[in-house]
């Protein structure tokens, strides 16, 4: 007779039939990676076997099957019905003496004589497949202690084989009913609780890139972060980095962690573990140490290249023990299938006015009615093709989550059931807004906007939006001159490293500064010159987690940088050191204390006169400090770094002088500084200029507006603005020749590349080597280079 227990010391992914997908992956890495180093914590399984002989022992297979048919497959109607009475069934069933009997022995043999917690798991023969997740259809019971307690929590994972929701999943998938069967796992009980726990996956989950490690985390237990109760933390790890030694943590983004879940109170007779409130100490630290994140991510790398496809996997850490744990892992399902080679974008063609925003999941666009929803109970509500706004989503909403044409949550992450379910279902979902259930009213036309990158934005109204396709069937990206991006959005990042692209050759950080930090350098460099109290409120809001306040800004930038650095690697990625007006400067938080007032700042204190002056010299520091770490620490050597409006050859002298005291090392490791070639004197001199840098972009929005006198920011003569000007073309050309007599690299930063095919014929025919396009641009600009 086969035996009905099997420790996961027995069992590999040859066994998934007989223990289902989870526990046959529980198995396959507790048997094959401890010795690599990788902790699971121990387990057995009890089998298919063991779900099949208390069907028969209890008469339920012709009763379960006849409630199957009994379903009403086009509308769904009796689905709730019918999955109560087959959970009811299912657990009206006894557990036959001999299969109790050897659930308790091995429950007592591993687990201290039956007194210690453990996790009890549902474990289905179509669970954890490459084409099929079926995360959460089926429940898991946490802190179960007791041979009894036991023994009912396997009751109820065999009847959670018929949830609604798994019902469903099952008829959306095609699979029968009566050919799925379940497995328990029961599982040593980590001590989260203390602790802390979250998910992770061996690819970007939004774009599916695939050389990041994704991973999130709460405190207490992982059930908060699966459900979408909170708002986590999230880390992003290179994996070149991490294979060569380099500081590979690219990003971190702490959570609000509002909830932590822990094992209820001894004297609790109902409850097994309670969500409360986390300290307020605990909401502002991250979850992990940063060496905690390299060695969850190590173990994520070494997961992913034993199966040999793209994983998504839990960790637990022990609060008590201190350790940490990978308790599952399994298949991608969502960007490991897509090979299909286009590209699709969205694109929003009118303003609209902001209701709220939250994290986007995907890069769509869709408009509907707002149908606000406090429970699946109320889905007779919901009409098909509105947009679902709710508190939270769980797995009992996915029955109805296939009638929608978008999801919005006030609570969750990326990695929450909602973003999960939508990136199956190819929805559109704005999750973690923290407000939507306020700001929406229930009926109301909205559209959400998940084009701008990680941030999604629900806008009043039904907007005019456009969808593009981009074919990339023997699209072929020309060798030369390179066709490069120009960028500044670091979450934009990912999705466009699938663009045909030579790498970036205009990384902006204005937006990084404005956006990602928000504070004036300045100000965090001399806290004392801040003489608003509500500037001083948002700047100790704002670095909170830092004693050394200039730190702040140090690795937000460079975790910015970082992001784009490590989309395009090891194609090069230029990056512009900061080119702000001085009007620009002083509409970041105090950027009014340290910013002198100009009557045209669009040919004042910018650039590379703003570098060595006393007003911002300790400002361009933090910058080069930045690079530093993207570059000597991090790894990322194909970051070259640009000097922006350097007017004269002295000046070019004092800013690579002031760039090496500061450790940036022209030639060191390989870097490469280019300056800008935007004021007629960089194309007049253009010999001395190369004297101290290693190339030149052109940049014609610049050497235009010098050409031909013309204020950029005027409206009143915006009409004589043009960079096809013969003026500025002749400028263009002499700088393109000069270069390559001075065997220097020349590129150029511009629209007119894209919309005029005889001026990129004329650049192409004087010799540049590159030309960086707007994303929106590029397969239009690689079209005109042909």
């Amino acid at each position: 007779m086969e035996k009905y227990i099997r420790k996961f010391s027995e069992i590999t992914m040859a066994d998934l039939a007989q223990v289902g997908g989870k526990n046959a992956s529980l198995g396959e890495m507790f048997t094959k990676l401890t010795p690599k180093g990788i902790l699971v914590p121990k387990g057995f399984a009890i089998t298919v076997k063991a779900f099949q002989d208390f069907i028969a022992y209890n008469n339920l297979e012709h009763r379960v099957g006849v409630l199957m048919k009994d379903l009403d497959k086009n509308s769904y109607h009796n689905l709730e019905a019918v999955g109560k009475h087959a959970r009811m069934l299912m657990m009206s069933g006894r557990i036959p003496a001999d299969l109790s009997l050897e659930i308790t022995t091995a429950y007592e043999n591993m687990f201290d004589d039956g007194m210690e917690e453990v996790a009890v798991r549902s474990s289905a023969t179509a669970e954890d497949l490459p084409d099929a997740s079926f995360a959460g259809q089926h429940d898991s019971f946490l802190n179960v202690k007791g041979s009894a307690a036991l023994l009912y929590a396997v009751r109820k994972c065999f009847a959670s084989l018929y949830t609604d929701r798994a019902i469903k999943y099952r008829e959306d998938k095609g699979f029968e009913h009566d050919k799925v069967f379940l497995s328990v796992g029961v599982q040593e009980m980590v001590r989260s609780d203390v602790g802390c726990a979250g998910v992770g996956f061996t690819l970007e989950p939004e774009s599916g890139f695939r050389d990041v490690i994704h991973i999130a985390g709460v405190w207490g237990l992982g059930e908060n972060i699966v459900k979408g109760v909170v708002t986590p933390d999230e880390f992003l790890v290179f994996k070149p980095a991490l294979d060569n030694g380099f500081k590979s943590i690219i990003q971190k983004n702490l959570g609000s962690k509002s909830k932590m879940m822990v094992y209820a109170a001894l004297d609790d007779e109902v409850n097994e573990v309670v969500n409360q409130d986390t300290p307020e100490e605990l909401r502002n630290r991250f979850v992990l140490e940063d060496v905690e994140i390299e060695k969850l991510a190590r173990w994520a790398l070494v997961i992913e290249r034993h199966y040999g496809k793209p994983m998504d996997f839990e960790w637990a850490k022990d609060g008590i023990g201190h350790q940490l744990y990978i308790i599952q892992a399994r298949p991608e399902t969502i960007h490991s299938r897509i090979e299909v080679p286009q590209l699709i974008s969205y694109k929003l063609n009118e303003k609209g006015i902001e209701l709220s925003r939250g994290e986007a999941i995907g890069s769509k666009i869709a408009s509907g009615r707002a149908r606000l929803l406090s429970s699946p109970l109320e889905a007779g509500k919901l009409k098909p093709g509105e947009i679902l706004v709710t508190d939270t989503t769980s797995p009992d909403w996915d029955p109805i989550l296939k009638r929608v044409a978008g999801v919005i949550t006030n609570k969750g992450g990326r990695t929450s059931h909602a973003a999960i379910i939508a990136r199956e279902l190819g929805a559109v979902a704005i999750v973690g807004t923290g407000n939507a259930t306020e700001r929406i009213t229930d009926g109301e036309m909205i559209t959400l906007d998940c084009s701008q990158g990680k941030t999604g934005y629900v806008l009043q109204d039904e907007l005019e939006w456009s969808k593009t396709i981009t074919d990339l069937n023997g699209f072929e990206l020309p060798d030369s001159p390179k066709a490069q991006l120009i960028l500044a959005d670091p979450e934009k990042a990912f999705a466009l490293s699938f663009y045909p692209s030579h790498g970036v050759g205009l990384l902006r950080l204005e937006f990084l500064i404005s956006n990602w930090i928000q504070i004036h350098p300045m100000a965090l460099v001399n806290p004392e010159g801040v003489s608003k109290e509500a500037d001083k409120l948002k700047i100790a809001a704002l670095t909170r987690n830092y004693t050394d306040k200039t730190s702040y800004f140090v690795d937000k930038l460079s975790q910015g940088v970082a992001m784009i650095a490590a989309a395009f690697y090891p194609k090069e990625v230029i990056v512009r050191m900061s080119d702000f007006k001085s009007n620009e400067y002083a509409g970041l938080i105090a950027g009014q204390d340290f910013e002198p007032r100009e009557e045209n700042p669009m040919i004042g204190f910018r650039g590379a006169s703003r570098y060595y002056h006393e007003r911002y010299k300790a400002g361009f520091e933090l910058e080069c400090r930045a690079m530093k770490v993207v570059r000597d620490e991090m790894g990322f050597t194909n970051v070259k770094l640009m000097i922006p409006f350097c007017r004269t050859v002295e000046e070019g002298e004092k800013v690579i002088q002031l760039m090496e005291e500061f450790g940036l090392k022209r030639g060191e490791r390989a870097l490469q500084i280019l300056v800008m070639a935007e004021i007629p004197s960089n194309v007049l001199l253009a010999e001395s200029f190369a004297k101290l840098f290693d190339g030149f972009s052109i940049g014609s929005n610049d050497l235009t507006q010098l050409t031909l006198g013309i204020d950029r920011d005027s409206a009143l003569i915006a009409n004589l603005f043009d960079e096809q000007n013969a003026a500025s073309k002749q400028l263009i050309v002499q700088m393109i020749q000069k270069a390559n007599a001075l065997g220097k690299k020349v590129g150029l930063c511009g629209q007119a590349p894209s919309d005029s095919a005889s001026f990129t014929r004329l650049l192409v025919n004087t010799g540049i080597d590159s030309i960086s396009f707007n994303p929106d641009a590029l397969i239009k600009g690689i079209t005109n280079l042909r």
